[in-house]
């Protein structure tokens, strides 16, 4: 029965890191069953679902030190189970643009927090608006909503708040 371990690294962005650390996971005997990764600033950080044997897993474990001494990472592993599958809860997609300012994710965060809706993942990013430059914050989120739940209700109360915060948003079923 295959193992899982959450690893997440960060460091000085250059060529080839994937390229070596996903050696070194296949070296272990272990698999990348998810990945983020992403280049923050002058750093790269990733952070990945890997899975194998017990004895696998720990030989990558027992890595870390030379992956963090070779890769110039700084590396955090955590054993986990794989996630459990809920049938009584329909993922969705929200999608969010507004000018950026200070709070946006929190609030958004709040408002399904307060619903009891979990967030799976969520991809942030600011950018320039073409010819006018305005500082603008974007936001794609993946939420899984219990089926308990009124979709038309939560859509509309969602769309509400977000004119409230004056965000360009919507919320649609996750087509994944």
């Amino acid at each position: 029965m295959d193992k899982y371990l959450v690893l997440s690294a960060i460091g000085s962005d250059r060529p080839g890191i994937v390229n070596e650390l996903s050696e070194l996971i296949l070296e272990c005997g272990c698999n990348i069953e998810n990945s983020r990764m992403t280049v923050l600033g002058g750093e790269f950080a990733i952070i990945l679902l890997v899975s194998g044997q017990w004895n696998t897993i720990t030989k990558l474990e027992d890595g870390i030190a030379k992956l963090e001494a070779t890769l110039n990472l700084k590396v955090i592993t955590k054993r986990t189970a794989p996630q459990p599958h809920t049938q009584n809860e329909l993922p969705y997609a929200v999608e969010a643009i507004c000018v950026d300012q200070k709070g946006i994710l929190h609030e958004l965060a709040s408002f399904f927090s307060a619903r009891t809706i979990n967030i799976q993942d969520i991809t942030t990013s600011h950018y320039n608006a073409p010819h006018t430059g305005t500082a603008m914050f974007s936001l794609q989120m993946i939420i899984d909503v219990p089926e308990k739940v009124k979709i038309s209700r939560l859509r509309e109360e969602f769309l509400e708040y977000a004119d409230k915060l004056n965000i360009d948003a919507i919320l649609e079923p996750f087509k994944g």
